[in-house]
């Protein structure tokens, strides 16, 4: 079966940002399909749902080349093309530097960043022989800036951001544009379901235990208190609609803020005032 709509391949659409994107796109008449480590429970949401019609969901292991590949090969059986790849799949790792176990840290890469390349390599060369296409990572203002007890989050994301510079340079003689959207903190299951808290850090004997009880519960407000998800869907639907859109987006408050200051001030008038912002005193 060929499809004459847009065909999206979107990770990680199960909650929060990934499930607005989702419904959001459907709404615009494209056919999404969704690879998800539980497609039981995201069938379980569409049932009944208006788009049903226009939803697709494969099971996959990101962290499996193989499972991947068996997904994006199903797609183009399916609907032969796949026109965006949206990559949001992620979650947070809360751990310092000092204190992460080695799996931990690991698996915060596989999921989001090594996950990422994994589908992305899947698509790259049919696209590269139609010569079109577009790629959009999710990745986040920590992308771009560091706070602490998100070392392994924010060196991800930072990577994210490498890898969309270099390809979209990789990719421009073939037509195919690579983009990034950069979420603040927005008002997502996120925090209750995508971030894993490190044993270390909670512990009585943890030298950051100072630290964590001032800065969690102040980032846990702000996500649980954040920006409307729809608004980072409105900005990848405003990279498929304009062939000329910025490569990165900031979307959100805290992108916004967090961004601008670590753009115009210096490295240690940055640090002073995210010390300030979030009560980081010296011991």
């Amino acid at each position: 079966m060929t499809s004459d709509k847009k065909v999206v391949l979107l990770t990680g659409a199960s909650t929060g940002m990934g499930f607005e994107m989702m419904t959001r796109l459907a709404e615009e008449g494209y056919r999404l399909c969704v690879l998800s480590r539980s497609p039981e429970l995201l069938c379980s949401d569409l049932l009944g749902g208006r788009w049903q019609d226009r939803i697709d969901v494969f099971g996959v292991d990101l962290k499996e080349r193989k499972s991947v590949d068996k997904a994006v090969g199903e797609i183009w059986e399916l609907y032969g093309r796949i026109d965006i790849v949206i990559n949001n799949a992620g979650y947070g790792l809360v751990a310092t530097l000092e204190e992460v176990e080695e799996a931990e840290m690991l698996e915060q890469f596989d999921i989001n960043l090594f996950g990422l390349v994994r589908v992305t390599r899947a698509v790259l060369p049919a696209m590269r022989r139609r010569r079109s296409g577009v790629i959009i990572n999710i990745s986040s203002f920590l992308g771009r800036v560091g706070l602490p007890l998100l070392s392994f989050y924010n060196a991800s994301k930072y990577a994210v951001e490498g890898i969309t510079d270099s390809l979209r340079l990789e990719l421009a003689p073939f037509g195919i544009r690579v983009h990034s959207v950069m979420p603040g903190f927005f008002s997502t299951q996120f925090a209750r379901s995508n971030l894993q808290i490190n044993a270390g850090i909670e512990s009585e004997d943890s030298p950051y235990r100072s630290l964590s009880r001032r800065l969690a519960p102040k980032v846990l407000r702000q996500i649980n208190e954040g920006d409307d998800p729809r608004l980072v869907a409105e900005a990848i639907l405003k990279i498929l609609k304009d062939p000329d859109a910025p490569v990165r987006i900031p979307v959100g408050e805290m992108a916004s803020r967090f961004l601008t200051m670590r753009r115009e001030l210096s490295d240690k008038e940055y640090e002073r005032r995210v010390m300030e912002f979030y009560g980081i005193e010296p011991e």
